[in-house]
């Protein structure tokens, strides 16, 4: 298989929605993004592509309140999901967007894989747990990025790495754990390498 490098910088906006009756047609391979509200996934996205607004990052964690959706090529999406926990919404709002979030990743067939974001400071809370085990339950590859690297030292950075390589072992699933961070570009090349593996059957289908 000839190996697949995508231009992430070409990534454009293309769609929102409440819920995924509102999505486009599900075709092609779509590649979610999840994360806790204050996690840092508008910041990642934005860093990925190079790009300072295309996911709005919000001072105010949780104003992701749609499913964004992202093109880098034909049929290669990127999704950007309703952040969980933390944000200052009413329950019945928190509700709605725990239900849209559990059909997108259970009913979604174009959805080839997620990426988790936790802040590498307070990783594997249990909303980010219950994610991991949705993505697990689905049989869907999970890269799990720890969040704003940058702000520990080396040695804590890798001892974080490892802990959570072996939290993560008895979910049984296909899961990477990483160190990430937008603003030292810690962690950029292998999402976006682990972002091609999964976009590559499009281009090896053709």
């Amino acid at each position: 298989m000839s190996e697949i490098k995508l231009n992430y910088h070409k990534t454009r906006f293309l769609t929102s929605a409440p819920d995924i009756r509102h999505l486009p047609e599900d075709s092609g391979i779509e590649i979610a993004f999840a994360g806790r509200s204050n996690a840092g996934k508008s910041t990642a996205l934005n860093a990925l592509t190079n790009q300072k607004n295309l996911a709005r990052t919000s001072k105010t964690p949780g104003r992701t309140q749609l499913i964004n959706l992202f093109e880098t090529e034909p049929g290669c999406k990127l999704v950007d999901l309703p952040g969980y926990g933390y944000a200052a919404v009413p329950e019945q709002m928190k509700i709605q967007w725990q239900k849209a979030l559990g059909e997108y990743l259970q009913k979604r067939n174009c959805l080839q894989g997620v990426v988790i974001l936790m802040d590498s400071r307070h990783p594997l809370k249990d909303l980010d747990q219950q994610m991991i085990e949705w993505a697990v339950s689905s049989d869907l590859p999970v890269l799990l990025l720890l969040t704003k690297a940058d702000k520990l030292s080396q040695s804590e950075r890798a001892k974080q790495v490892k802990m959570v390589r072996e939290a993560v072992l008895p979910f049984q699933g296909d899961i990477q754990v990483e160190a990430f961070s937008a603003l030292s570009k810690i962690g950029i090349d292998r999402l976006s390498a682990k972002l091609d593996g999964w976009f590559s059957p499009i281009f090896t289908a053709k």
